[in-house]
């Protein structure tokens, strides 16, 4: 890969790295994110405006900056639907790159389908973001992610029964913790989950009723803002001195082992949907040293931010095999089609979209866990064993992949 070499001689590797800045006709790049709300989810974006602030110092598209304007759904589907329609017929946005929201898949991807236009997401939440056509997430998921670390926590802790708590958003609570139960059926565990109000829920209660329903585990499959009171009321119960808690990747996040204090150190673990944040390949490298020079020093350095940089590169490399004079919306969306074979040291795999119903190009992911202030790798890679990936699996087969 290119991005390595250039980043061995000391330049960030940001498009065409070539050091001259962009001053041609902007090209209209969108993202919908719900910044203001139960908890601002706008990492991934933070990243993919600092990417594209970077690529529009060295060349842009050859020689055309991208315009990377970003709306704030407020977790609200109405507010979603209004911004998205904005961006697709006011701003003419030729793709939309580093989307993170929960509401906004089910809300928008009629409209997205009706007017061909790709989006490559850097968080998909709920179940639309992963059954649309045109909606593609670079992560994982919250159902593979659960899948992956239920699968690893009844492995490791010999776990017949798990509690999975979720938020009841539609197509979420309803969707998210059933990958996990659908594993467990198949393994002998039993899988039960609590959906809970993110608005309104209390940690005491909530953690009150998963512990009555005696579990060996309990999964939490909920926002960072939702999860560190859930962990403090558990600890204060003494529940985490009786049954092993584990989480999807929201908890992989800077602040959280200080957050949840000593009581959680190597006791606690997470799946994460690209790996760590640490590691030492070049692309994550180029990722953080993106992040020091364009993005604000409180912008997160996390996994979503990860997705946010891995979206707005694939967009980019994409846009750079096209001629930049013919660029628009029906080119790009069938360019980012032909995507396959990306490779990122941030991924277990090489990422594709291909032209299916849907898309869980990454369907894989390390496993951590909290160790002092930080983190520490403790499973390697591993590939879903999920029922629901069957069409995705058959897809890659046809790939080649």
């Amino acid at each position: 890969m290119g991005s390595q070499t250039a980043f061995a001689q000391g330049k960030m590797d940001c498009g065409l790295s070539n050091g001259t800045k962009a001053s041609g006709e902007p090209i209209a790049i969108g993202a919908v994110v719900g910044k203001t709300g139960p908890d601002d989810f706008s990492a991934s974006t933070q990243a993919a405006a600092a990417y594209f602030r970077c690529v529009n110092e060295n060349g842009g598209i050859h020689g055309r900056p991208v315009n990377y304007i970003v709306a704030d759904d407020q977790w609200n589907p109405e507010t979603a639907s209004q911004v998205a329609a904005k961006l697709v017929r006011d701003n003419k946005v030729v793709a939309m790159a580093g989307s993170a929201s929960f509401v906004e898949c089910g809300a928008n991807a009629k409209l997205y389908a009706q007017e061909d236009l790709m989006v490559i997401g850097g968080v998909g939440v709920p179940r639309e973001c992963f059954f649309s056509k045109n909606y593609v997430p670079v992560n994982t998921g919250p159902r593979v992610s659960a899948t992956l670390i239920g699968a690893y926590a009844a492995q490791t802790y010999k776990a017949k029964k798990m509690v999975c708590i979720i938020p009841n958003i539609p197509s979420l609570g309803n969707w998210a913790c059933e990958g996990a139960k659908g594993w467990g059926k198949e393994h002998g565990v039993d899988v039960e989950t609590i959906a809970i109000d993110p608005g309104s829920a209390d940690a005491t209660s909530v953690m009150l009723q998963a512990s009555s329903k005696k579990p060996d585990v309990i999964l939490l499959n909920v926002p960072k803002g939702i999860m560190v009171p859930m962990l403090a009321a558990a600890e204060q119960q003494g529940l985490n001195k009786k049954i092993h808690f584990v989480s999807t990747t929201p908890a992989y996040n800077s602040e959280v082992p200080k957050a949840i204090g000593p009581a959680w150190n190597n006791a606690f673990d997470l799946h994460l949907e690209f790996m760590p944040v640490e590691s030492a390949g070049p692309d994550n490298a180029n990722w953080k040293a993106v992040m020091n020079a364009y993005a604000s020093k409180d912008a997160p350095r996390d996994s979503f931010a990860q997705g946010g940089y891995l979206a707005a590169r694939i967009v980019t490399a994409t846009l750079l095999q096209l001629d930049p004079k013919k660029l628009d919306r029906a080119s790009v969306s069938a360019a980012l089609r032909k995507v396959s074979g990306f490779k990122s040291d941030m991924l277990c795999k090489p990422f594709y979209v291909g032209d299916g119903a849907r898309h869980n190009g990454n369907s894989s992911g390390p496993i951590a866990q909290v160790s002092g202030n930080g983190f520490k790798q403790v499973a390697a890679c591993a590939s879903a064993q999920e029922p629901e990936l069957a069409d995705i699996r058959a897809d890659e087969k046809k790939l080649g992949l």
